[in-house]
């Protein structure tokens, strides 16, 4: 998701929505991202069988390669898409990496559990990161060939794209890609989806791109449009332009005819106090016109006649976000109740608010801060961020066995608990935080059940005092190791700036 951060994690499923009105009934498809950066959501084998059961939904896709999630969804009929973490591309950019991965992720659960695609990472580009710009085709390439030696060819391949992408974008007739990458990067990617028959994912928000003036332009709502001399089109959506801004740029390089996947899209129904357009009526407005919009059949002015594969973000409200928008894109409740009433329950009826949205607070002054770790954290970062916070004298006992905070027992939530232990410890400063870059600060609480962060992790755990003079030594190790690796791709920099 393109947030204000830039940071993102996500998952992604696929549900039948049947929307009634007072003369017909009409069966829509549409998409929906399944995030889990919370720490109050119903265990997959739960989520699994509310989709198949209570739903029309059949495809989800998930932000890694979680076995338990995967497992899950096994012998439901729910197709899923599995996603390689941003940090683990570069080891996957040789055949034989990319053949481990392949083996130890997909195969134990393909077919059993139907895999729709492997998204490699998420917004690459945007993360300005030339080695994993460098490794991301490569990865994609060799995780290709390492399916069709497994006999998995039936699974695609691609990577889903922020509209940071583009240098232009308005009007869209006028939709580039970036100087220097357009060539180097695009054109390539966009061969291998020719040639591998896979989709272009992108992640067009109208919600980071309205002016006060354009909002119901980006609502779907009545307006004068927005008009391209150039076709002579007369714009009436930003989600319209956006997509054939991509388009235009994908048709410079001479991929015109490449699948568009819309893999993210949304509103959040609340936000901060004064926060100008976010409210449920809109959230409710753009959701349900988007999804009548995208099925419709009538595609943009510059892809007519198309309906394309959309995703709406998110399926949950998900509260260890790092905003209060961020934290209320869903359009569930974790009870599984919904936030509002856009039809995509069985035998839900109408368009509608399901109660009164909540009201945003401001953090009240004094209040707590806590360390976790970023959506886009790779598993085997966070599991080396574990590894070093309890090698340093760090009361780890809890995330052990019969402790208090060993459940849910998975590597995002025992490096969560051993990332703010030490964070805490060290007396919150940010860069304590850091943790190669896989750290960042929130405002909200972690705690659940009887795993209790506020309580112990600063006086009760802290670390031994030679390690807890060492704090600033370690971050300085993490600052040499990222500083030498930038230094072995500097004349990749060279070329694509």
């Amino acid at each position: 998701m393109a947030t204000l951060s830039a940071t993102k994690l996500f998952f992604l499923f696929t549900f039948h929505l049947t929307i009634f009105s007072s003369t017909t009934t009409a069966a829509y498809t549409i998409g929906v991202n399944y995030g889990t950066v919370a720490d109050n959501l119903p265990p997959p084998p739960q989520v699994a069988n509310f989709l198949k059961t209570k739903t029309n939904i059949d495809r989800v896709k998930i932000f890694d390669a979680n076995p338990d999630i995967l497992k899950a969804f096994a012998n439901t009929g729910i197709s899923v898409t599995v996603t390689v973490g941003n940090g683990d591309i570069p080891s996957l950019a040789k055949l034989p990496g990319a053949q481990s991965w392949i083996a130890n992720n997909i195969l134990p659960h393909h077919p059993q559990t139907i895999i729709r695609y492997i998204a490699v990472g998420n917004e690459i580009l945007a993360t300005s990161d030339k080695s994993l710009i460098a490794h991301l085709l490569p990865a994609m390439k060799a995780l290709r060939s390492a399916l069709d030696m497994a006999n998995a060819s039936s699974i695609k391949v691609s990577t889903p794209h922020s509209l940071g992408i583009l240098s232009t974008s308005e009007p869209p007739s006028t939709g580039k890609f970036r100087k220097g990458y357009d060539k180097l990067i695009f054109a390539p990617i966009l061969e291998f989806h020719n040639q591998t028959k896979s989709p272009f994912m992108v992640n067009p928000y109208p919600y980071f791109g309205f002016k006060p003036q354009t909002l119901n332009y980006a609502l779907f709502k009545p307006n004068a449009g927005v008009f391209d001399a150039a076709t002579g089109i007369n714009y009436t959506n930003m989600f319209d332009a956006q997509l054939d801004a991509v388009y235009s740029a994908m048709k410079r390089v001479g991929y015109g005819d490449v699948e568009i996947v819309v893999a993210e899209t949304g509103w959040p129904s609340v936000g901060d106090p004064g926060q100008p357009g976010v409210s449920l009526e809109n959230a409710l407005s753009f959701n349900g016109n988007l999804m009548k919009h995208v099925n419709s059949g009538k595609g943009t002015p510059l892809m007519p006649n198309k309906t394309f594969e959309t995703y709406i973000f998110s399926l949950f409200n998900e509260n260890l976000k790092e905003s209060v928008s961020e934290r209320n894109f869903g359009l569930l409740k974790p009870d599984l109740n919904p936030v509002y009433n856009v039809g995509d329950l069985r035998n839900e009826q109408g368009l509608g608010p399901a109660s009164a949205p909540p009201t945003a607070r401001a953090p009240s002054a004094g209040s707590g801060k806590w360390c976790v770790p970023k959506s886009d954290a790779s598993i085997a970062a966070l599991q080396a961020n574990i590894d070093y916070v309890c090698s340093t004298g760090l009361d780890c006992r809890p995330i052990q066995a019969g402790g208090a905070c060993f459940n849910p027992n998975n590597v995002r939530s025992h490096a969560s608990y051993a990332m703010n232990a030490y964070y805490q410890a060290n007396g919150r400063h940010d860069f304590n935080c850091d943790f190669d870059h896989t750290g960042v600060i929130t405002s909200t609480d972690p705690s659940h059940e009887a795993c209790n962060y506020s309580i112990g992790q600063g006086a009760g755990l802290k670390l031994e005092k030679s390690v807890a003079a060492d704090a600033t030594s370690f971050c300085s190790v993490w600052q040499m190791i990222y500083l030498a690796s930038g230094l072995i791709f500097v004349h990749l920099s060279l070329v694509l700036i």
